[in-house]
């Protein structure tokens, strides 16, 4: 047996609760991980808000990085081989929030060494998510890309991978994050009244993207009025206004947002494993003090990535 979290009705975090499961033995295709960190991601909650109360109870958590257990008969992981005793890491999957768990093994990947178990179990969920941001517009050199919420979980690895790919980074946050963007590749604006007009100063002749990480009326508005071609806007917060201006929205349930995710991974762990896309973490928690952890990333103002640490 082993705790886990799950959500027992329809709901917020106040439906949550850590209960002893049984981890199945692995099958073919299939690795056990004792996990040593999950990742805490806004989804975590978002997901068990509707649904049919049938469908309850469900298991928490999207990504873990841990020690391997045990592997299925004739299994590879993703990366590659695999034996007991290999760091890895894992994304999408189901009931990370966990001691242990059994994964499909297309979903579990080599941790590079350099990282730690934190770290690791943060990195792909906004990774992926960021890299899909600069897929569905078309990102290229030389471009001007404003990003609001920039220092943010999906943010950060937004401007580190803009910086990668030689584009140049705006990022609206506080003044209390003008270091983290700056650190990532960015170049800082404040957000709030006068965005757009401060924007206009900082790239005169003009911005070619925006990616909305935040999801306000102040975001797609400023948006809007900077980018010339609504193609080129994309928002992973505002999906109730996306329609009417005609902006594009994503999520990972997007049968083409989740096969491009998917497809990326890889490359993405290759890239922090080269210390080229890092995870910043801001705090860890013990697995029972999830409710806490949830908590902490819903103020807004976590100040990097959060783990639970079973």
């Amino acid at each position: 047996m082993t705790k886990q979290w799950v959500a027992t009705r329809p709901g917020g975090s106040e439906t949550f609760e850590l209960v002893d499961v049984a981890v199945p033995a692995p099958g073919p295709g299939e690795v056990t991980v004792s996990v040593r960190a999950a990742g805490v991601n806004p989804a975590d909650a978002k997901h068990t808000q509707d649904g049919d109360p049938a469908d309850f109870p469900l298991p928490i958590g999207y990504e873990v990085a841990g020690v391997v257990t045990a592997v299925g008969p004739d299994t590879d992981i993703a990366s590659g081989p695999v034996a007991p005793g290999d760091e890895v890491l894992a994304f999408r999957v189901r009931g990370g929030w966990a001691e242990a768990v059994t994964l499909p093994a297309r979903d579990v990947f080599a941790k590079p060494p350099a990282m730690g178990f934190a770290e690791a179990a943060n990195l792909l969920l906004a990774g992926t998510t960021a890299a899909d941001l600069i897929r569905v517009t078309d990102v290229a050199a030389g471009e001007t890309v404003l990003v609001h919420g920039a220092s943010g979980a999906v943010g950060v690895s937004l401007l580190q991978q803009l910086r990668m790919l030689g584009a140049r980074a705006i990022g609206t946050a506080s003044a209390a994050n003008t270091d983290t963007v700056r650190r990532s590749g960015g170049e800082w604006v404040p957000y709030g009244d006068g965005l757009e007009a401060r924007v206009r100063d900082l790239a005169p002749h003009g911005v070619d993207v925006a990616l909305d990480c935040v999801g306000s009326d102040e975001a797609v508005d400023v948006s809007l009025a900077l980018v010339a071609d609504r193609a080129r806007i994309a928002t992973i917060a505002a999906f109730t206004r996306a329609p009417d201006a005609g902006i594009t929205a994503i999520g990972g349930s997007q049968p083409e947002s989740a096969a491009f995710r998917d497809a990326v991974r890889q490359r993405l762990v290759d890239l922090a494993g080269r210390g080229e896309l890092v995870v910043p973490v801001a705090r860890t928690f013990p697995l029972t003090e999830a409710r806490a952890a949830l908590d902490l990333l819903e103020s807004g103002h976590p100040g990097g990535k959060i783990a639970l640490l079973p």
